[in-house]
């Protein structure tokens, strides 16, 4: 049975094996979230996340036969990394089945750990049946991410964490997917001290453990798109979501913009690479989803594995959300000199032009104009309106997103 004692136990087995990772005070989030904010760095944790303490301590759980025919998994990432490290430590077999579309990164990772990938289905569900064959076939055991007492239990030892490094904490707001991490957070931490809070936070994309809750079992939802797949879970497992109904107090969901902007706040402000799923619980503070005011509050930083392509593509986004970079069209005459005024209109508003495509045909080129595609770094909203009004006022025609 699920329980606190076993959570103690797990984490003294794995005091050499995962990190105890740091419990990092951030005046910059704390200012703008009106609370004491303390970032929970598992985003620094031995393979990128968190999972590496349920794997492993589902792995030392296992009979000596069961070890020797080794395990079989599902994963598009995380937990594939963190089972193929702790077999690695174990010195057992591994097979992680991953859908054919994960991240080429995480795929590197766990063969660099060790394990034997193979790539599967176009989705996970897909993965997740081609590995429960091969169990059938090898005779391994499958090491479900989630819905598992004993990962359950390793992913409490976060919680534990957290109480020796800040005592007097009175809430912590856990990402949550499947269910594992916050249902082992929450049960060690509750059983703890009853009085501290424990907050859940989902996607909108994809908020399956607050549908369940509110239908009062767990239910499989559809999933859109989302940047944090990490938590994107369509059902939540049946003994994770028992925990969770038993034991947190509310679950909130934020959008793909919050989760975009906190990831890019916490590169820039904390130099913390910060995947969606892990970014989503501190988001959901500092946009004011979670109601408190003046609180000592654990946000855990779940993971940190982001793909390289990726971390350009949210920077990007991040810096046009945030003002600070704006990219649009003029149409201006096309004679010697117009080219040098267009550019000294916005170098005199302190713009700084980062690239500039000139253009004589097109459908809204006529004859004896030409069209200036240009992308500048900017200061804010305000200053980017600012450059668009004087533009207009010199009479340039502009357009931004495709309308003039």
């Amino acid at each position: 049975m699920l329980n606190l004692d076993h959570i103690i136990i797990a984490r003294e087995k794995m005091k050499d094996i995962v990190h105890t990772t740091p419990l990092d005070y951030s005046k910059t989030f704390s200012d703008l979230a009106h609370n004491e904010v303390y970032l929970k760095l598992e985003n620094l944790q031995k393979t990128g996340s968190f999972k590496v303490r349920g794997s492993y301590n589902k792995l030392i759980s296992l009979s000596a036969t069961e070890l020797k025919k080794g395990v079989v998994a599902a994963s598009a990432g995380n937990h594939a990394q963190g089972v193929a490290y702790s077999s690695q430590m174990l010195g057992i077999p591994c097979t992680i089945v991953m859908p054919k579309g994960a991240p080429l990164s995480k795929v590197l990772a766990t063969r660099q750990y060790g394990a034997k990938v193979i790539l599967e289905g176009d989705v996970f569900d897909e993965a997740l049946a081609y590995a429960l064959e091969l169990k059938e076939k090898m005779g391994a055991t499958f090491i479900h991410a989630f819905d598992d007492e004993s990962v359950i239990t390793g992913q409490g030892t976060v919680g534990l964490e957290i109480l020796d490094q800040l005592p007097d904490v009175e809430a912590i707001i856990c990402p949550v997917g499947g269910g594992g991490l916050i249902a082992g957070v929450a049960m060690a931490v509750k059983e703890k001290n009853p009085a501290i809070s424990i907050y859940g936070v989902q996607t909108l994309a994809c908020p399956s453990m607050k549908q369940s809750l509110l239908e009062q079992k767990p239910i499989a939802i559809k999933s859109a798109p989302t940047m944090a797949d990490g938590i994107a879970v369509q059902k939540p497992g049946e003994r994770t979501f028992e925990v969770v109904k038993d034991y947190v107090d509310d679950i909130f969901c934020v959008d793909e913009m919050e989760i975009a902007r906190t990831m890019l706040m916490l590169l820039e402000r904390n130099k913390l690479l910060v995947e969606g799923s892990g970014a989503s619980s501190l988001a959901a503070l500092i946009y004011d989803k979670i109601k408190l005011r003046g609180k000592k509050v654990a946000a855990i930083l779940s993971g940190g594995n982001v793909n390289v392509h990726f971390i350009s593509r949210i920077i990007e986004r991040g810096l046009v959300e945030s003002g600070r970079y704006a990219s649009f069209s003029i149409i201006l005459k096309d004679k010697p000199g117009e080219l040098q005024r267009v550019i000294s209109s916005i170098t005199e508003l302190d713009a700084n032009i980062q690239d500039v495509h000139l253009h004589h045909m097109g459908r809204n080129i006529y004859p004896g104009y030409a069209q200036l595609d240009i992308s500048v770094e900017t200061k804010n909203m305000e200053h980017i309106e600012q450059l668009y009004n004087v533009l207009k006022e010199r009479e340039y025609l502009v357009t931004v997103d495709g309308k003039w």
